[in-house]
């Protein structure tokens, strides 16, 4: 297990082999021209509860979830992952 915190300070465990996943990379390439995958990337690399601890981590004063701040995040968790991480 790949154990870490953004620099936000949201905490995360995920599979050492989690980035071995083409499915997830089509995703992450799907990204580009339509972020609303950015969803699917969320569903393929977290369970519903860990999802949700994300979004209630970057959740605004006014409730709402930034896509901005979860992009961010998830680039933060990639990094954790060195040059594997990198290449997604």
């Amino acid at each position: 297990m790949k154990k870490g915190t953004t620099k936000t300070g949201f905490e995360f465990d995920l599979p050492d082999d989690i980035l071995d996943n083409m499915e997830l990379v089509d995703l992450l390439a799907d990204t580009r021209d339509d972020p609303i995958m950015i969803s699917k990337v969320l569903d393929t690399l977290f369970d519903h509860e860990t999802k949700k601890r994300l979004y209630d981590h970057v959740r605004n004063k006014n409730g709402r979830v930034p896509a901005g701040a979860v992009t961010d995040e998830i680039k933060d968790i990639f990094n954790a992952f060195g040059e594997d991480g990198k290449k997604s």
